[in-house]
């Protein structure tokens, strides 16, 4: 563990505790920090651990060779004192969370610049008598040593000066509370320095180590078993609400899906149907009566007026007409029906016809 880190003052606030108590508190921004360099005992003659803080707008040459191992450019170096310097690694950064509520810690800090002041404002001093005609004497320092001896004005006299601009330490701040996330360490009363000083926060000397430092195991025993108990219940539930999501689901898909195709199947079936009548009930038979109409009787009245005494032969075509067809085959059918029962006298003819060829042809060889 390092005693410190550097930082800067943002400034002052304060915050409520139990029991409606105000406590005046001092904000400070605390690293991060960048391990620059690691002094050993061996090559330095001691131990330490160099520390850098803030960026650096320019850095001269020897400043960037020195920085150039942890790759940092920082403006502030510091070194402190660590119980255990090996285990530091060169470009390591720090933050905030090392200190812990409870702390005590001394903050190191520059006062603010008054420039140069009178001894009244910069010592406190009550100033010089306003009687006995002094009118130019009552902010003066007055006598400021013996004439004879020594002669002179001893060191260390208050007198007119510049003031302000000077290191100052404040001793044993307790620490109220510790803002990880933006690296901000709230103390217990004032810090001197401006707005954006940089200060110095290391552990209080004289506090032991138990103190300023709160056990960390119980803490973190506490957090993991909470965290798995909040992960546990968590997984649970989003396990049941996504196995009852997944049974709603499946059920009305299922029904939907057997429903669906067979409606779909059923009207699929009835449209087909339905075409296929249409065109067979009316537009074909209508044709097919009037063709089986028209030609069979227009065939069968011409043999009629040739020979009347076949009357067979006009009986059946016109008892066919008179029966509904739907096809032309039958119709085909009907007249070629019509030619075969011929009568006895045209067969006869027919043979004679047939006789006779051949003669013809004998007689003309």
């Amino acid at each position: 563990m390092i005693e410190g880190l550097l930082g800067k003052k943002i400034g002052m606030t304060h915050l409520f505790a139990a029991e409606a108590r105000v406590i005046p508190v001092t904000v400070l921004e605390v690293g991060p920090c960048v391990v620059t360099q690691v002094r050993t005992e061996e090559r330095d003659g001691y131990e330490a651990v160099q520390i850098g803080y803030g960026a650096a707008k320019q850095l001269n040459r020897p400043s960037a060779g020195h920085l150039a191992a942890s790759g940092a450019r920082v403006r502030h170096l510091r070194e402190f004192g660590a119980d255990d310097v090996t285990s530091y690694q060169i470009g390591q950064e720090l933050h905030v969370t090392q200190f812990q509520p409870d702390d005590f810690v001394d903050v190191v800090s520059t006062t603010k610049g008054r420039g140069f002041q009178g001894a009244m404002r910069r010592h406190g001093f009550g100033g010089g008598q306003k009687t006995h005609g002094q009118g130019d004497r009552g902010r003066a320092v007055g006598s400021i040593g013996a004439g004879t001896y020594p002669g002179r004005v001893l060191k260390g006299k208050k007198m007119p000066g510049h003031m302000g601009n000077k290191r100052k330490t404040v001793r044993k701040l307790k620490v109220v509370d510790v803002d990880a996330a933006r690296n901000l360490l709230f103390v217990r009363g004032a810090v001197p320095g401006a707005r954006n000083t940089t200060v110095m926060v290391r552990y209080a000397h004289g506090v032991p180590v138990a103190e300023r430092i709160v056990p960390e195991e119980p803490v973190v025993e506490v957090e993991e078993t909470v965290v798995e108990e909040a992960v546990a219940e968590v997984a649970e539930a989003a396990t049941e609400e996504a196995v009852a999501e997944v049974v709603e689901a499946e059920e009305p898909t299922a029904d939907a899906t057997l429903e669906e195709p067979a409606a779909e199947v059923e009207e699929a079936a009835a449209e087909p149907e339905a075409e296929a009548e249409e065109p067979t009930g009316e537009e074909p038979v209508a044709e097919a009566e009037e063709t089986t109409a028209e030609a069979p009787v227009a065939e069968a009245d011409e043999p009629a007026h040739e020979e009347p005494g076949t009357e067979a032969s006009q009986d059946e075509p016109t008892s066919e007409v008179e029966e509904p067809v739907s096809d032309q085959p039958v119709a085909e059918a009907a007249e070629g029906s019509s030619d075969e029962p011929a009568t006895e006298a045209e067969a006869d003819e027919a043979a004679a016809e047939e006789a006779a060829e051949p003669n013809e042809g004998e007689e003309r060889s």
